[in-house]
């Protein structure tokens, strides 16, 4: 196996694999091997930012059932959080929770028109754990990623790019192209980079609930640690930049 891949990566896809075939991932489909990049997902929901009107710069995290929290309480998910470590530090931005369960790169990208409304300053993209679980191709996810980045980067946005891995199930081949595309995606567009999301979650039962995928509340303040990691600094920096155009 490629040093690329960690083994602690390919046990947590295993568990994902064992999941599917018990119906764990209900809007997974593992025999749909194509999906057109411009198409809207049917059982996507465009989801609600806070009900009060907030004057905040924005944080967007763009993600699936991962991010949404399929399981937790919306204040365990790892958002949350981020918007809880945010308000700690005294760093005036609300977090939007972009998580729909069952969400691709392409449906991600049918809904990054959504993510970008608003005085948005970093966009989160945490997807591409579903094209794993259906074997979508490897060529399909990194054009969806870039759409997204580009559009992002388009309207002077920081991206902050999630990295994820592929299950061994369709092969060592797959596991590897799955996994370039993304450190590819960041060194291309020169985008912040965090490696994977479920580093330290994957493949752990105390930090996965039943169904092996999804995190437990701890699990969750570990992806959050993961994702704080990388954005932290980036915020720190766009605030900088802020108050020294401001003198």
């Amino acid at each position: 196996m490629t040093s690329w891949i960690r083994a602690s990566h390919l046990s947590a896809w295993a568990a994902l694999i064992v999941a599917i075939f018990a119906g764990a991932v209900g809007c997974s489909r593992p025999d749909e091997r194509t999906e057109p990049a411009s198409a809207p997902r049917t059982e996507s929901r465009v989801p609600s930012s806070s009900s009060k009107a907030s004057s905040k710069p924005r944080i967007v995290i763009l993600g699936d059932s991962l991010t949404a929290g399929l399981g937790l309480p919306i204040e365990e998910a790892y958002p949350a959080l981020i918007q809880q470590r945010l308000n700690d530090r005294g760093l005036e931005y609300e977090v939007i929770n972009g998580g729909v369960s069952g969400d691709t790169s392409a449906g991600g990208l049918s809904r990054v028109g959504w993510a970008l409304q608003g005085d948005v300053r970093v966009l989160v993209v945490a997807l591409g754990g579903n094209d794993a679980l259906r074997g979508l191709p490897t060529e399909q996810l990194k054009t969806n990623l870039a759409a997204i980045i580009e559009e992002a980067q388009g309207s002077g946005i920081a991206v902050i790019l999630a990295g994820m891995e592929a299950p061994p199930n369709y092969g060592r081949e797959y596991q590897i192209a799955f996994h370039k595309v993304y450190p590819a995606l960041a060194r291309d567009y020169k985008v912040a980079f965090i490696p994977f999301l479920l580093q330290n979650v994957a493949g752990s039962t105390e930090l996965n609930q039943q169904d092996g995928i999804h995190p437990t509340p701890e699990g969750a303040r570990i992806v959050a640690d993961n994702v704080w990691s990388v954005l932290e600094p980036l915020v720190e920096r766009l605030s900088h930049t802020k108050v020294q155009s401001q003198k």
